[in-house]
């Protein structure tokens, strides 16, 4: 069979230019790794091309016997557009990802079947039942268990790109109320690789420096503390994502993933209200303890990476100026500043529909830079403000250049790291205050 996976991402609304276009192919693994994975799984009797639709463009009359469009939320309506027209053209059309495993009913008004959840084996019984013409409309997630390996990226990206990525583990436990990965079918199941095979794999990457893609690598700590000891030697440089209470209490965890090559940890700070955290359920966040967390991390060598959700709530307009205040004694190195998206599947999206708050139903705008909600303590209008006012204030020219030559000292990936997503962010900042 000839089969096409594309991979739909959507930048959101704003508009790149060649330079920062540029950094972001260059120094980001562009899009997600799940349609690729379902290319390296594809038995090697079918042909099998992955597509991404910002480097190259879809020839809708090529003959695919099969076309797999794996999308999220904010390029829902481009995917159903790919997907109606291969529908024209009676090509059998799969959809996959974060939005068909959300909302599956509604994909399925636009594809012949839809693939649930991130695991592959879904997607080699779905290939099976084509074969034998009994392709079924959905087709649920496996359950992962020791017989199941993730398959290695083995990625192939476009344009001149410096970094690479890997899965160690996946899924996460926690399932806050307003997380898009794990509210969809199977996505709260924890699941590691054996250390070993992330090693080989990370041997076998080109890049010298790449991305961790898991949820968190401080789930399990003595897993990540095991794999950061074997990876001792191999000279690479990475960032990976981590919780606040591990980082702050677990000093032997920093160490070793400094030893290992780390350059950075974002952590997922969401709010620097307690009273916020309880309400919203993140249980791994005490703000008493941000500070440590950032403290054993740059006592490292490392920068931190720190995430930012605004419109929960028990959120008031006072809450930009209190997170301002607190990142600038954190001395966090990069931030991103979000709007408080309720992406559909997730608990949050279901209650704020049932109250009544969900303003549109655009999923274009679902890009975590506009409001698709009503907050409580504020309009949308001084919501969305506040939200640019941060990037304005944080990503100034001064305090951009300020923190990118005091990455110096901590080396020249930290360094290349803090100046790439500080010079981007300025760059995307000014464009957010620009286009209203």
């Amino acid at each position: 069979m000839d089969i096409l996976i594309i991979e739909n991402v959507s930048m959101g609304l704003a508009k790149y230019g060649f330079f920062d276009k540029t950094l972001l192919t260059m120094f980001t693994v562009l899009p997600t790794l799940h349609a690729r994975r379902l290319g390296v799984i594809t038995p090697k009797k079918h042909s099998v091309e992955v597509l991404n639709e910002r480097y190259t463009k879809i020839d809708f009359d090529k003959p695919y016997d099969i076309v797999n469009i794996n999308f999220a939320t904010s390029s829902a309506p481009r995917a159903y557009e790919i997907a109606d027209e291969f529908k024209k053209r009676d090509t059998t059309v799969v959809l996959s990802g974060l939005h068909a495993s959300a909302l599956p009913d509604e994909s399925k008004q636009h594809a012949d079947s839809v693939l649930l959840g991130l695991g592959e084996i879904n997607w080699l019984k779905l290939l099976e039942d084509f074969e034998e013409k009994k392709l079924k409309p959905f087709y649920q997630p496996v359950k992962y268990d020791k017989s199941v390996k993730i398959p290695s990226t083995n990625i192939k990206l476009p344009g001149f790109v410096l970094t690479g990525a890997v899965e160690a583990t996946r899924g996460c436990p926690y399932g806050c109320e307003f997380c898009r990965e794990t509210n969809i079918p199977g996505g709260s199941q924890f699941y590691t690789r054996p250390v070993d095979e992330v090693i080989a794999e990370i041997k076998s990457m080109p890049q010298k420096a790449f991305t961790f893609y898991d949820t968190s690598l401080t789930i399990n700590p003595e897993y990540s503390k095991s794999l950061f000891k074997k990876m001792e030697g191999l000279h690479k440089k990475f960032s990976c994502n981590g919780n606040s209470d591990v980082l702050a209490h677990d000093k032997e965890l920093v160490k070793l993933s400094k030893k290992a090559g780390c350059v950075s940890w974002l952590i997922g700070f969401e709010s620097v209200s307690q009273t916020t955290l309880d309400d919203i359920g993140k249980k791994t966040n005490k703000v008493k303890e941000y500070a440590q967390a950032v403290k054993n991390i740059h006592s490292q060598g490392m920068i931190v990476i720190g995430c930012f959700v605004f419109g929960f709530d028990t959120d008031t307009k006072d809450v930009f100026k209190e997170t301002m205040k607190l990142i600038q004694e954190l001395k966090i190195d990069v931030a991103d500043f979000l709007v408080l998206t309720p992406y559909p599947g997730t608990p949050i999206f279901n209650r704020f529909e049932k109250e009544g708050r969900i303003i549109t139903k655009d999923w274009s705008k679902y890009t975590m830079k506009n409001v698709v909600f009503t907050p409580e303590h504020m309009t949308p209008k001084e919501l969305l403000y506040g939200v640019r006012k941060m990037y304005k204030e944080f990503y100034s020219a001064p305090y951009t250049v300020r923190r990118a030559l005091k990455s110096l000292k901590l080396g020249i990936y930290p360094f290349f790291l803090t100046f790439e997503r500080n010079l981007t962010a300025h760059m995307n900042s000014r464009r957010l205050f620009s286009s209203k």
